[in-house]
This record gives C-alpha cells, structure tokens and sequence, in this order.
C-alpha cells in the first residue's frame, strides 16, 4: 500500500516539529521514542465489544479513553463505572458518538457498534481528521468496504479493522512458514467456526425501553420497527442490520487463510447451507459452507455450525493450509506444521495479538504512517468483501463469478443489488 503525497507531507511536518521538540528533550531520548511516547486520546462507540476495546486500550501506555458512547443509557453508564475503576481514570459517557469526533483532541474512533454502523462511522470519523479503529466485519455490504478504502485515501488516515490475529506474534511467524515454502506450494485452505449458539425465539412488535435510543441505533439503516428481540446481540442474524456468522465470526478465520494463500479477490463463490437447527427469527444461516476459488489453483472453503460446537477436527476455531510438501493449522493462537504423511514436525503456541493489535494501530498514529498498520483497511476490505460474497451467493442461490482485479459480480443483477442497501435520509455515507 501507498501513501498519497497529502498523508506523507503531514507526516514530514509532524516529524520536524518532532526534531524541534527532542531539541529539549534529554540526550537519551531519541525523535521516535519521543513519538511512540506521546499521549494518545481515542473514544470508544459500543459498550458490548467496545468495553473490552476500551480496556485494552486504555491499559496502554499514554493513551487516554475519553469517551465511551453507546444508545443504551444503562450499559454505557455501566460500563463508563468499569472503565473508571479499572483505569483508575475519569471516562465520560456519552449516546452520540459524534461528540467524539467533535472533540478536536481526539485522536481515534474505536468503533465496536453494530455492524451496520461501522463504515459510515469510520467515513465520518476520516472526514472529521481522526483515525479509525473498525471492528470485524469493517463494513455492512460492499460498496460501503470500497468507500471506506477511499476514505482513509482521501484524509491520510490510519483505519484499521479488528482482526487481532494479524498482530499475534506466532501467527505472523506461521504466515512467514508459508512463505518460507514449509509445505511447499499452498493451493487449498480450510476455514470453521462452531458454536452452540441457542434460538432467538420469535420476536413481537413492542414499545422502545426509555433508556434506548432506538432512532440512534438505527441511524443508517431504513427504519424498521422495534421487536422484542431486536437488542442488542440479535441483530446480527437479521439481514437489514447483521451479516450472519459469515460476517460476525467467519471473517477471523477467512481472513486467515486469504492471508496465508496471499490471495485478494475470487473469481467463483458458491454457498451451500440454510436455517436447519431452529425455527424461529433468524434470517441468516446457522450451518453454512462456502467456497472462494482464486486464480493459480487456490481455494478457501469456510465451514458454520451455529448450534453445534464440534467443529472440523473437533474444535470450534482453526484454519489449515495445505500444500504439495505438508499442512500447517492454525488455531486460537499458535500452529502446528505436518509432513506430507500427517506426522508433527513443528508446533508454537502464543497469544491471540489483541493488546498487540492495538498497540499497532496507536503506533501508526504516532508516526502518522498506515503502511505500519498489521491490518490495513484495504487488508480488512478484502477480507470481509469475501464474507460479502459468501453471503450474496446464499441470498440469490446463485454461483457467482468474480473479477478477479476487484471481487465485483459479473452477469448477476441480483447480486449487485445486494452490493449496496437502501439508507436512512441524509445518512448515505459520502467520501
């Protein structure tokens, strides 16, 4: 990835301000350890995800959370009690997460909202001049991943996706053994996730509880009415705001194995898969399989069970990759290498890279440089268009062919209308 000339004289002018700074500084310390020293401020948009976010981040050193924003009155005053008492700091609750980008000290938007909210966020947060940390998946559909691409282009900004594995020091060191020809040729990658995720029942048209703001949480979407059942972790299997398990927990996996294949974008997409375990509200697949072919022989096949924990080899999370001399799995946070006849020739264990993921996103903005992002959002795009196409393929039961220079469909009027969605007024996001 490059950076445009705006992004690089920004930096430039940031690093002589620095040389003028170390000037006074003690001899010891250099112009970069004055950078990666200076304080930080970010807020926090979501108080489910966005409490551990709000953390990790706020354990490291000089970064400040200001703010923790949610439409829910009682989580975000629960969770900004948490916050004070861990961090031992004042954070200030908030339900509108622009008073965040309002505040011309902020330097970051955690976002950790519902998935629907989490390009249009990051756009704004670029425009208003701060960075952006977005959670998985990093957009709702797939014209909202291409602007927000443009976005970070267009403001120089550091926006990185919450895909926290690509910081973990043993899985960065599992990609590097691919590369290294550890098993020869890579062709063909194995994806899962299995839960036992339980039923959503069936909701009922209800009044909205006066500590949510539900026009709020809303806020791009086309209005839909309130159910009982709607908040707040339901959303996910409801089409007009989730992207099913394939965007909630595939999008770890997938964006592992596209990783170790070094692929970008498919040229053929096939899902196979349905609603088998419940009947009740949820519109998305409990048990899903899809397949991504790439050019030069690869493929990725993604495996869901939903409402079954026992997973391919009998774990709910993993990747394998599979070359002409062997296979390496990946697991939580370590891998296992095998010889071409299954017998273990090399095994790491490690960490799952979140407090190193952030660490690598504060970084980047210190230095005010994306190319030292672990997950840049162009990475973060590609990654989730997959999950995008995954579920495209399943909604028009089609098998989708691909341009393979930018993921689009060919030949699908039915899939291209699920490339965008129907927006709220004044909320389409614009770059």
């Amino acid at each position: 990835m490059s950076v445009s000339p705006a992004s690089r004289r920004s930096f430039l002018g940031h690093a002589g301000l620095l040389s003028a700074t170390a000037a006074v500084l003690p001899s010891t310390v250099s112009a970069d350890e004055a950078t990666d020293q200076r304080p930080v401020v970010v807020g926090v948009m979501g108080a489910s995800r966005g409490a551990a976010l709000a953390e990790v981040f706020g354990r490291l050193p000089n970064v400040e959370v200001r703010y923790v924003c949610d439409v829910d009155q009682n989580r975000v005053k629960a969770l900004q009690e948490s916050l004070a008492a861990k961090l031992e700091k004042p954070v200030q609750a908030i339900a509108d997460f622009r008073r965040i980008l309002d505040d011309p000290q902020v330097d970051a938007l955690i976002c950790a909202a519902p998935n629907h909210w989490h390009a249009p966020a990051g756009i704004l947060a670029c425009a208003a001049g701060k960075h952006a940390y977005v959670e998985k998946p990093c957009s709702y559909n797939p014209e909202e991943g291409e602007l927000l691409v443009q976005a970070a282009r267009k403001h120089a900004k550091c926006v990185q996706m919450g895909n926290q594995r690509r910081s973990s020091p043993t899985i960065q060191k599992a990609m590097q053994r691919l590369q290294e020809n550890a098993i020869g040729r890579v062709y063909y990658s194995r994806s899962w996730y299995a839960a036992t995720r339980g039923t959503i029942g069936t909701g009922t048209p209800a009044p909205v509880p006066p500590h949510i703001d539900y026009e709020l949480w809303q806020g791009p979407a086309a209005r839909q009415p309130f159910t009982s059942n709607r908040l707040h972790y339901n959303w996910h299997w409801v089409w007009h705001y989730g992207n099913g398990e394939l965007g909630n927990n595939g999008i770890h996996s997938i964006d592992l194995s596209r990783w170790g294949l070094q692929v970008d974008y498919p040229i053929r997409v096939v899902s196979s898969g349905g609603r088998y375990a419940f009947s009740d509200d949820q519109q998305t697949a409990d048990t899903h399989v899809v397949s991504f072919e790439f050019p030069d022989r690869r493929q990725i096949v993604w495996e869901c069970l939903s409402c079954n924990r026992h997973g391919l080899d009998g774990t709910g999370f993993g990747v394998s990759f599979h070359g002409e001399n062997g296979s390496l799995k990946l697991n939580d946070s370590g891998y296992t290498i095998l010889d071409a006849r299954g017998k273990e020739v090399e095994k790491q264990d490690g960490a799952d890279g979140m407090r190193a993921h952030a660490e690598n996103f504060v970084t980047a903005i210190r230095r005010n440089d994306p190319t030292l992002l672990n997950s840049e959002i162009e990475q973060g795009h590609k990654s989730t268009l997959l999950c995008h196409l995954g579920n495209i393929a399943h909604r028009t039961g089609e098998a989708l062919t691909c341009d393979a220079s930018n993921g689009r469909v060919k030949n699908s009027p039915a899939a291209m209308q699920l490339w965008s969605r129907e927006y709220a007024e004044g909320w389409r996001p614009k770059v």
